[in-house]
């Protein structure tokens, strides 16, 4: 009994059926390298080049009337055929147009100073603490959004007062607090986009507002003081109205009111008046190429997080 149970076969394994055969990958077709390559763009170029086209075309023609005589001003030539060089002499020498540009100048860049100085902590105030919400910077902005005719008496007014009626440092006081609103409103903005944990690390640190304010944001807030100085700057050197009627002396008038005085009751010189007009475009564009870099990275500051 026991020699037949060993004698038979042990049961053979069962036969595993073949795995299905996987289904063949797709192949993705391969696209060369120029089938779909995208064109540029063509409306970025050609507002560019719309943009400078308008920028430049008035300062060429601006030069070009410079070198014209009168008849030729009034026959409506573009290009000068006998370029009068004497007028950029005649509008230089023997007259106060290199103290009116000074004046425009200095009254502009101070202006500028003290709108900043005044307008930063102004700024920060309602950007980090929130003081008066929207309110108070609508009725900030608003004497800025009013004619500036209707500021001519009071400020006169003031002037008197303080006795600074015809005088360089009373007019460029003026320039400082006419522009303070549209300074605070644009550094506001600034300030929004520089990150609120900076201020409350350098306080947990033990900092004061002040301090804060010093160091912390205003080295951030650079580049963003330089454009808004810059736009500022601009604004005080091409004011007309204010200028004509707080100074009546020739040693404290501007370049604008200067140049409004060349205008003759008869006779207008306008070729002596265009190149007085490029003598006084000079500094504005010395200024805009130097800061052409602080100018680019305060308006883009904040960007690109």
């Amino acid at each position: 009994m026991t020699s037949t149970l060993s004698a038979r076969p042990a049961p053979a394994p069962p036969v595993l059926a073949p795995p299905a055969p996987a289904p063949p990958a797709r192949r993705r077709p391969v696209l060369r390298t120029g089938a779909r390559r995208r064109r540029p763009p063509l409306l970025a170029p050609a507002v560019v080049v719309i943009g400078v086209v308008l920028a430049v075309v008035p300062l060429l023609y601006l030069f070009s009337v410079s070198l014209m005589g009168r008849n030729e001003l009034v026959a409506g030539v573009l290009v000068p055929s006998d370029p009068q060089w004497s007028n950029w002499s005649e509008a230089v020498a023997g007259t106060t147009l290199t103290q009116a540009v000074l004046n425009s100048v200095l009254a502009a860049v101070g202006g500028a100073l003290l709108s900043l100085a005044l307008a930063l902590p102004g700024a920060w105030a309602l950007s980090r603490r929130g003081t008066g919400g929207r309110t108070l910077l609508a009725t900030v902005m608003s004497p800025w959004l009013l004619p500036p005719i209707v500021a001519v008496v009071p400020l006169l007014t003031l002037l008197r007062i303080l006795g600074l009626t015809n005088s360089l440092l009373g007019l460029t006081l003026v320039y400082g607090l006419v522009n303070l609103p549209v300074a605070v409103w644009l550094l506001q903005a600034f300030l929004h986009r520089i990150p609120g944990e900076i201020d409350e690390a350098a306080q947990l640190d033990g900092a004061g507002p002040l301090r804060v304010l010093t160091s912390i944001v205003l080295p951030l807030a650079g580049p963003s003081l330089v454009a808004v100085g810059l736009i500022v700057t601009l604004l005080g050197y091409s004011e007309f109205l204010l200028a004509s009627f707080l100074t009546q002396d020739a040693a404290s008038q501007t370049l604008p009111v200067h140049l409004s005085l060349l205008l003759g009751e008869r006779v207008a010189e306008y070729g002596k008046i265009a190149a007085a007009a490029m003598v006084g475009i000079l500094p504005v564009l010395v200024i805009a190429l130097t800061l052409q870099r602080r100018l680019v990275e305060g308006l883009t500051a904040g960007a690109v997080k």
